[in-house]
């Protein structure tokens, strides 16, 4: 089993990267939150790796976290229909630690805002998890959706709300990313995707 890969870093996406070692390039399946961590293209790179091996293809998917590794796994092999696609969903939606709490506290709703995750597998990844986040739990875990001054604010759309949690993974305050989201779609006048939202936050 492939549990780490490290090498320079050839190219990054949002969703992907192709990691050079020994020559070889590698492409793994990444979630914003490790994509939005990765240094520039051409230096050095460690990620935390699991691979999903199927009848016709292998897939290798990549985090910047062990921990977040650990959860992505738990989740694709523990919860019935959710998949490598709906777990890196998940983890891309929330930061790990609001991942956990969310889980923990039984909080449905916001998982279910995920892409391809409904109520129904929300709370299945709840029944199913819950008692097995001992060795993920923190001294202090809190959920972290978006405040209701900011979630109830109607001029932010499904995808500016999903770059808003993406950007607190990163260290932003949830006041500040929800002021460079707004930024961002206040730039243009065009429908944008949630990964277009936070290249334009982060100013790139």
């Amino acid at each position: 089993m492939i549990v780490t890969i490290e090498g320079i870093l050839a190219r990054a996406g949002l969703v992907s990267a192709i990691i050079d070692v020994g020559g070889l390039g590698h492409q793994v399946n990444i979630p914003v939150t490790t994509a939005e961590r990765l240094p520039q293209e051409g230096q050095r790179v460690k990620l935390h790796t699991h691979v999903v091996y199927r009848e016709d293809s292998q897939n290798m998917y990549a985090f910047w976290d062990e921990r977040e590794r650990d959860l992505f796994v738990l989740l694709i092999e523990k919860v019935s229909g959710v998949g490598p696609k709906a777990g890196v969903s998940m983890m891309s939606k929330l930061p790990l630690e609001s991942l956990i709490a969310a889980i923990s506290n039984g909080d449905a709703k916001l998982l279910a805002k995920t892409p391809g995750i409904g109520p129904k597998t929300a709370e299945r990844v709840i029944i199913e998890l819950k008692d097995k986040l001992g060795g993920f739990k923190t001294a202090s875990v809190e959920s972290t959706s978006l405040p209701a001054n900011l979630s109830n604010s109607s001029s932010f759309t499904t995808n500016d709300e999903d770059a808003i949690m993406a950007l607190t993974a990163l260290g932003y305050k949830p006041a500040e990313a929800a002021k460079a989201v707004k930024k961002a779609i206040d730039s243009t006048s065009s429908a944008l995707s949630t990964e277009e939202v936070i290249k334009l936050a982060l100013g790139r």
